[in-house]
């Protein structure tokens, strides 16, 4: 619709995201710090270990990912793409 191209749009949103998580992030965390009984190495609802897993995580095959998208047929990638973010809303929708 706003002749921007599927490579552009993700990055885009990808680019966007960070502001999001970092705010949804540091309100996990204030909202609870006080709360007791946590695990070792929870900063509020934010635990550590699962942090530093999911980083390594997504360094490591967001090179791969970025290299496969730029290499796909952009009709496929749209698909592919439309795909996730139904899959996403219908799960936000039902849970």
């Amino acid at each position: 619709w706003s002749n921007v191209s599927i490579h552009n749009a993700v990055a885009t949103s990808s680019a966007l995201g960070f502001p999001i998580a970092l705010a949804g992030t540091l309100g996990y965390m204030w909202a609870g710090w006080n709360l007791p009984d946590m695990p070792a190495g929870a900063f509020g609802y934010l635990y550590l270990p699962g942090v530093i897993i999911i980083s390594i995580a997504s360094m490591s095959t967001a090179p791969w990912g970025a290299r496969t998208a730029h290499r796909i047929d952009i009709a496929p990638l749209k698909k592919v793409f439309a795909c996730v973010l139904f899959i996403l809303a219908a799960y936000f929708l039902l849970h």
